[in-house]
């Protein structure tokens, strides 16, 4: 089952929006606690946009069906709303909770439809990519501008991966990014928004046609340590990996990190992830947590004959400032989906405030997730960005 939002006209203005317009997306956050006084202080930070789509990323504590309803009240007929419950926000102040962010992209210079498919779990595939056609074949996008997809998926669905790849075969030649949606660090089932109806077990998908660049940014921050372990044994449905090299996978993680099992923590977990490697490039697989019986849930899948690599995070603030400053100009956004597990460690390393100020040169927004999603892929402990810069994609840009 799905539903389609697809604004073909959207009139101008609003309560809570003022007339002029911008050319570029405006972001704005709210520290409120009642949905009410969040909403009202997001419409004005965004204040001038007249959005065609308001993304809004919002902490666990903010029931996000009762912000999407007082934000619907306030935004112009036939904006698309949509967001997610979060395990953490991130905005030009650096990492934040218990608030909630807005992203709005002006009708000017952007066109959007999106769509929502629900009961993940029923692993309806063939629906799946027949909505996703028929979404694409009715927007019929641009040829002289960059279109690229958003990706929000309830993060404790366990179908990330096979939804990933529906998408890459139904929208091969549309750049796919996201992040699965968290609810705190309680890792509960992630709520998805669109317009007024909040879901869990379910996806929303969204297509942004818009005139500016748009770079895609990946971020990984981890070097191998030992390589060659093999899984001897896991249950891919549920991630749990019960065996690496035909020992208990807990213990022999342990063992290979240099722990007690008994200090087994996030902590851990978040410093040393395993990596598989797909055609030379590595893939982050997160550890959540580890079962009674001596096996790790893992926040992706592995099959058993998979052989991992173990990782060491490393130099966390300044590979994102590599990354982020190797950009031609400045972004005026950046579209910003980071694992949970990385921010845990950046907290850990005492590196916060060093990040913060890349944030606000870069004007980060966006979420920490429990997963990310790009290239056709469901990955962990990754930042993923998308930098709209201020030139036209017509002049610098074709996809």
């Amino acid at each position: 089952m799905s539903d389609v939002v697809n604004p073909e006209s959207m009139s101008a203005g609003g309560p809570g929006l003022l007339s002029p317009t911008h050319a570029h997306p405006v972001t704005a956050t709210s520290l409120a606690g009642d949905v009410e006084t969040a909403a009202t202080e997001l419409c004005a930070g965004l204040g001038g946009c007249d959005p065609g789509l308001v993304l809004v990323f919002a902490a666990a504590r903010h029931a996000l069906d009762g912000l999407g309803a007082a934000l619907r009240q306030r935004l112009p007929e036939g904006c698309v709303l949509m967001g997610c419950s979060t395990a953490g926000e991130l905005w030009r102040d650096g990492y934040h909770n218990d608030s909630a962010v807005a992203i709005g992209f002006p009708k000017t210079g952007f066109r959007t439809a999106a769509l929502k498919l629900r009961g993940l779990s029923r692993l309806c595939v063939s629906d799946w990519i027949t909505q996703l056609r028929a979404l694409h074949d009715r927007f019929r996008p641009a040829p002289n501008k960059h279109l690229i997809a958003l990706l929000l998926v309830d993060g404790l669905c366990t179908r990330e991966e096979m939804l990933s790849v529906a998408i890459d075969a139904a929208l091969p030649d549309v750049p796919v990014f996201g992040g699965s949606t968290g609810f705190g660090r309680d890792h509960r089932h992630g709520d998805v928004l669109l317009d007024g109806d909040t879901d869990t077990d379910s996806a929303v998908f969204c297509l942004i046609e818009s005139d500016l660049v748009i770079h895609p940014i990946v971020i990984d921050h981890f070097r191998s340590l030992i390589g060659d372990m093999v899984v001897t044994a896991a249950r891919p449905e549920p991630r749990i990996l019960d065996e690496i090299n035909a020992e208990p996978a807990a213990e022999e993680y342990a063992r290979l990190v240099g722990v007690d099992r008994a200090r087994l923590s996030t902590a851990v977990f978040a410093q040393h992830p395993l990596i598989v490697q797909i055609n030379g490039r590595n893939y982050v697989r997160a550890i959540r947590a580890q079962t009674s019986d001596g096996g790790l849930v893992l926040m992706s899948a592995v099959e058993t004959g998979t052989v991992l690599q173990l990782g060491l995070a490393e130099d966390l603030a300044g590979g994102f400032e590599r990354a982020l400053g190797a950009l031609p100009e400045r972004p005026v956004l950046t579209l910003s989906f980071d694992c949970i597990l990385r921010r845990i460690a950046v907290e850990r390393a005492g590196i916060s405030q060093s990040l913060q100020r890349s944030f606000d040169r870069y004007n980060i927004a966006g979420f920490n997730t429990y997963g990310e999603q790009h290239g056709g892929m469901h990955v962990n402990q990754t930042f993923i960005g998308l930098a709209f810069l201020p030139q036209k994609a017509s002049d610098a840009y074709l996809r």
